[in-house]
């Protein structure tokens, strides 16, 4: 079950915990065993620092005030920032990488979205979910219809104010991804939260990414022996 605080009671060391692992796979031997057992230890370490991460996340400060009245086009007319909260007090904006100089989307954001469009009505649950690009809607529900997307909600921020604003239309980049999350109290919006980790924060090596990682298929890929292959992005479309 999903925390949503970190409990005042005191961790058992995550050694401990490890070495109380009644799984025994078949024919495994001694050494896989041992080998196992520490690095399941440093998962639950994984696993208490993703915690503590999102706990300092919870207790941000109020963030900036939203002022400008930004305009989008959704796939039923004009709506304003506010109805995209719906009857949320918070949103998460994806800003997806399909602006009108691109012939076709970003694979990533697209990879991204196809996963997310599973998860949009269990996410709608709790907040809301808006993915904005800076195409016209028309071309946004083309490729949404593509794509076979059945659960996202699109908007156009043809105007590209927000996406200036917000980290998707910077002067290196004219059309890039971003991800922000905003809250609406007492009549109030204000951004939260930006995934704030890019070329600039990235390890020797290692491409630039958020912790954790938004895209479930990095998640996967981490857990074999292949890992995340340095010289392979998703595309559009595959040979059949």
């Amino acid at each position: 079950m999903a925390q949503t605080k970190t409990s005042t009671q005191p961790l058992i060391p995550a050694a401990e915990l490890a070495a109380r692992n009644k799984i025994d796979i078949p024919n495994e031997s001694a050494e896989y065993r041992r080998a196992r057992n520490a690095l399941l230890a440093e998962e639950i370490e994984l696993r208490r620092h993703i915690e503590r991460v999102a706990e300092m996340r919870r207790a941000l400060p109020p963030g900036g005030e939203v002022k400008k009245k930004y305009q989008f086009q959704s796939e039923r007319g004009p709506v304003t920032f506010a109805d995209l909260f719906g009857d949320k007090q918070t949103v998460v904006v994806y800003s997806y990488m399909y602006g009108p100089e691109r012939a076709r989307p970003c694979p990533m954001c697209t990879s991204l979205l196809s996963a997310w469009d599973g998860e949009a009505q269990d996410i709608e649950q709790n907040v809301a979910l808006a993915i904005i690009g800076q195409s016209p809607i028309e071309r946004l529900v083309a490729f949404k219809n593509e794509r076979g997307w059945r659960n996202l909600k699109l908007y156009s921020d043809t105007s590209r104010e927000y996406s200036a604003d917000y980290g998707a239309n910077t002067p290196e980049f004219a059309d890039t991804a971003a991800v922000n999350v905003f809250t609406r109290r007492d009549g109030v919006i204000r951004h939260f939260w930006a995934g704030e980790m890019g070329f600039d924060t990235a390890d020797p090596g290692q491409d630039p990414r958020g912790a954790p990682d938004l895209m479930p298929l990095w998640t996967v890929l981490d857990m074999t022996p292949e890992g995340r292959r340095p010289d392979w992005y998703p595309s559009l479309e595959y040979p059949r």
